[in-house]
């Protein structure tokens, strides 16, 4: 809570940046305050500005902050007028940045208008039961795809292994089987690796489904990245679907939607034409988004949306002592989560008891002799991926940073990279900024690799046509969303970094058959129970784990408060 004339005071425990400083002082040169006056009006506006550029889409103020703000005439009060519309917005106890108060206000209108459009529907019972056999393991898959049917607006929400894609598989089918002309779905993700993972399990449900060959090629397999969908168009924030120019989709389906952002959610339902239905598909307990916004827990906890919302329950590949950690932390009870990884219990969970570095080395044996024998790009990644360090922060000991450089250190040591360069054959690599031109996103996975693995693929070099004989150059491979590879000159990779190991954030979306969990030695305000639930979860097999037991356990007793209000503007 900010408190008018004392938000100074405030202010000390924050690192503004630059721009939060120059923005503040930027307003407060348009009003009439004297000087103290104006550092408590700066102070409230670096505030602001700071909290959104950590997540929250406002923050909450008392009522002198109030009077101030209103005093400074740069507070819209007209919010129903577009035309020059003043900086800051107050609503309720809530200040917002205008910009992001439009986006959450837009949002919630948007949604409430699609979630009173039902579908009816006859004999849809008799359909369920063709595609959901009568049992346990099915029945919450069968009332999610009920619900999903018969709305114009859906969330099917669920922990891994739940069956959110096997459900919305099925339930696409029931929709073009109840359709009278063929639907135009689109199926979309945040990331190029989560489209990536979508796309393999829409190919492998569909081939399952007890529907006509025709039924079957009316779901599309191609799943894009959200800002592809949209048509990016950088270094704009702007994209080429919007209200003016709609997407031509009956249907939009995103998954892993706790990662979407509130301004990029928005400009989602921007871009929907009028009649379109949306689901969004995710697990509501995993990190929120890196920007403004926790939009799915939001619309999950909505009061008006509980008949638009279905929660998958029971997990049908995640089980046993990995299943029991991710619950007991997600629940927050510290002492279970600890005991299961001190138990032993199934084998799947336990502590790193060897060297952190030596043993990461040791990981990227397979994938590394793969590529000395000249092995196809395919099983090289297939083997990188097999393995991943989880990080909670990018700086510091048992960082990104820090794991990165040793591990490369110790490679070298070991004569299995060549260090003599920035880029090196075995290098593997992680996008950090979007480039729609290149078809690389944040997120997307490449290796270095000198490019001797055959023609067929598509190369990113001008003038070289696809097919053409190998170089002998040192390239960088990506496997996009559709499976094909893809190869660029290192110097025409957008920014990356080196990911032996990488963030929990940067993990969300995939998926590794083990994951190594490594928290630094002090508690952080970046430790949250999200955060140890999301790097949990990102595991298929095994888990182990460095970390001292206070900072286990203040980890798992920390949740994310994000603040907004989006929930209230469900509330009836």
């Amino acid at each position: 809570m900010i408190d008018g004339l004392d938000a100074e005071s405030q202010t000390e425990q924050r690192l503004f940046s630059r721009l939060n400083i120059a923005f503040a002082r930027f307003l407060s040169q348009h009003t009439s305050f004297d000087s103290i006056q104006k550092q408590a009006f700066e102070a409230i506006v670096m505030a602001v500005s700071y909290e959104q550029n950590q997540g929250h889409s406002c923050i909450q103020i008392d009522d002198e902050a109030r009077t101030l703000l209103f005093a400074s005439g740069l507070v819209e009060t007209d919010l129903k007028s577009q035309a020059n519309p003043l900086p800051l917005v107050i609503e309720q106890n809530r200040l917002y940045l205008h910009r992001y108060w439009n986006y959450e206000n837009r949002l919630a209108m948007q949604i409430k208008a699609m979630a009173q459009v039902a579908h009816p529907v006859e004999q849809l019972d008799a359909m369920l039961d063709r595609y959901f056999a009568a049992s346990e393991e099915t029945d919450d898959q069968r009332e999610a795809a009920k619900m999903a049917v018969r709305q114009s607006f859906s969330i099917i929400t669920g922990g891994p292994g739940t069956g959110k894609t096997f459900t919305v598989v099925k339930i696409l089918a029931l929709l073009q089987e109840l359709a009278e002309q063929p639907l135009h779905i689109a199926l979309a993700a945040p990331t190029g690796k989560a489209a990536m993972r979508l796309q393999e399990s829409i190919g492998f449900s569909k081939a399952k489904l007890p529907c006509s060959d025709t039924i079957k090629s009316r779901i599309p397999e191609t799943v894009t990245t959200l800002h592809r969908l949209l048509g990016a168009m950088p270094p704009s924030p702007y994209f080429r679907h919007h209200a003016d120019k709609p997407l031509v989709y009956d249907l939009v389906v995103v998954d892993e939607a706790s990662m979407v952002d509130l301004a990029l959610m928005s400009k989602l339902l921007d871009a929907l034409k009028p009649g379109a239905c949306l689901i969004l598909l995710g697990d509501k307990d995993q990190l929120a988004s890196v920007e403004s916004g926790a939009v799915l827990a939001d619309l999950a906890a909505a009061e008006t949306l509980q008949n638009n919302v279905y929660t998958l329950k029971k997990s049908h590949r995640f089980g046993g002592a990995i299943k029991e950690l991710a619950e007991a932390v997600n629940l927050q009870q510290d002492e279970l989560a600890w005991q299961i990884l001190s138990g032993g219990g199934d084998g799947t969970v336990q502590f790193l008891d060897t060297d952190l570095i030596g043993y990461v080395a040791a990981q990227q044996a397979e994938y590394l002799q793969l590529i000395k024998a000249g092995a196809e790009f395919e099983r090289i990644y297939q083997a990188f991926s097999r393995f991943q360090v989880l990080c909670s922060n990018r700086q510091g000991k048992n960082s990104v940073a820090d794991i990165n450089y040793r591990v490369e250190q110790k490679l070298a040591e070991q004569q299995r990279i060549d260090l003599s360069g920035l880029w090196y054959p075995g290098r593997p690599v992680i996008v950090t900024q979007n480039n729609p031109a290149l078809n690389l996103y944040n997120g997307d996975i490449g290796i270095c690799m000198v490019d001797n693995v055959g023609a067929g693929l598509e190369h990113d070099q001008p003038g070289q046509p696809q097919g053409t004989a190998p170089t002998g150059k040192l390239m960088v491979f990506f496997q996009r969303p559709d499976g094909s590879v893809k190869k660029y000159l290192p110097a025409r990779v957008p920014h990356c970094e080196t990911v032996f190991a990488m963030t929990i954030h940067k993990s969300q979306g995939s998926e590794f058959e083990e994951v190594l969990i490594v928290l630094p030695e002090a508690i952080n305000p970046v430790l949250t129970k999200e955060l140890l639930y999301t790097a949990i979860t990102r595991a298929k097999e095994s888990i182990k784990l460095v970390a001292r037991e206070a900072v286990f356990i203040a980890t798992v007793k920390q949740k994310i408060e994000r603040v907004t209000g989006l929930v209230d503007k469900f509330k009836i």
